[in-house]
């Protein structure tokens, strides 16, 4: 089992950032983030292999988000600049024990927090 704490997320103004935290009861395989905007379906955007690469979606490969860990913390951060009001959604973090890890579905990850919200007015 893990257990997954997001903390980080808040209101701010566009061009605004924000970095979220997650921390885990031990620390899996593999840790993602996603985010979920209202009226849309839970998208990836990072996932970080224990002591290992970060790996983005397509989607969030321009460097505004960055994504990293620090294993001995049993945590996994994102650092999120120049945000944009299309960002506003509930931030999840995920994770699971098995290959690959890369970001993925949401259907490969057993584990979830309950979510962190980021709200970015125009």
């Amino acid at each position: 089992q893990v257990q997954l704490w997001e903390s980080g997320g808040g209101s701010v103004q566009t061009g605004g950032s924000l970095r979220l935290s997650c921390a885990a009861s031990r620390r899996p395989l593999c840790m993602a983030w996603f985010r979920q905007a209202p009226g849309k379906a839970r998208e990836g955007v990072a996932s970080a292999f224990a002591g290992g690469v970060v790996d983005y979606s397509a989607a969030f490969a321009d460097g505004r988000f960055t994504a990293s860990q620090d294993d001995m913390k049993l945590s996994l951060y994102l650092q999120m600049n120049d945000l944009k009001p299309e960002d506003t959604a509930m931030y999840f973090c995920a994770a699971k024990d098995s290959h690959p890890c890369s970001v993925g579905s949401v259907q490969e990850y057993k584990y979830w927090g309950q979510g962190t919200q980021v709200t970015v007015s125009s």
